[in-house]
């Protein structure tokens, strides 16, 4: 699974909960971890793993975290502030939070028309 796919499943996750029961609890797991993360201002652990399977195959590492280096480039102009990493945890937790409590509505109320 590539990190876009990583990163949309985090934010959107709950939509497919909300048609697969069975995936709450590893959806709930990824948002834990991916606002964890970014809350605690920590590079994942599995970036230093990454870094170094690229030097082990030939390639070049990098330094910083893997939004760091892939992402931020991309989305920002400017490198990662701690501001900057606080509002994607708070808007990754405020998504799925609006998300889930539209599942939680439809499901003890009923669908809505």
């Amino acid at each position: 699974m590539t990190a876009c796919c990583k990163n949309a499943y985090l934010v959107f996750g709950a939509l497919l909960v909300a048609r697969h029961r069975r995936l709450l609890f590893v959806h709930l797991a990824a948002v834990a971890w991916g606002a964890g993360i970014e809350l605690l201002g920590a590079v994942c652990p599995l970036t230093p793993l990454e870094v170094w399977l690229r030097m082990q195959a030939g390639g070049a590492g990098y330094s910083g975290g893997f939004i760091d280096h892939y992402l931020l480039p991309l989305i920002y102009p400017g490198a990662l502030t701690r501001t900057v990493q606080l509002v994607l945890a708070a808007g990754a937790l405020a998504i799925n939070a609006a998300l889930y409590f539209r599942v939680y509505r439809r499901r003890t109320m009923g669908p809505t028309r």
